[in-house]
C-alpha cells in the first residue's frame, strides 16, 4: 500500500513510550503498528456486537457438531499439570 507523508499533532513523549515499547525504528512506524492495532481490535469488536447481536443460526451450530472433534480428547489430567498456577 502506498504511503504518504502527514501532518499530525501528538503528544512526543507517549509516542516516545511507544516506540521504545515496540522497538520501531521511527514514529512513522509506531503509528502505523497502532493503527494496525486500533483497526483489528475494532474489527473484534463489531464481530462480538454482531454476534451478541444474532446467534448462530441451527445451520451454523450443526455444522460445528459435524467436525470432528475426537482428536481434541486425551487423557492428560490438565488440572494436576497446573496446579501451581493462579487463577
Amino acid at each position: 500500500m502506498a504511503k504518504s507523508k502527514a501532518t499530525i499533532t501528538l503528544n512526543r513523549a507517549k509516542a516516545e513510550t511507544a516506540r521504545s515499547l515496540v522497538n520501531a525504528a521511527s514514529t512513522s512506524e509506531v503509528i502505523d503498528l497502532a493503527l494496525d492495532y486500533l483497526i483489528r481490535a475494532e474489527r473484534l469488536l463489531a464481530d462480538v456486537r454482531a454476534y451478541r447481536d444474532m446467534p448462530p443460526s441451527q445451520a451454523e451450530v450443526d455444522l460445528a457438531l459435524f467436525a470432528d472433534s475426537s482428536g481434541i480428547a486425551d487423557d492428560t489430567d490438565w488440572e494436576s499439570l497446573y496446579t501451581d498456577e493462579k487463577s
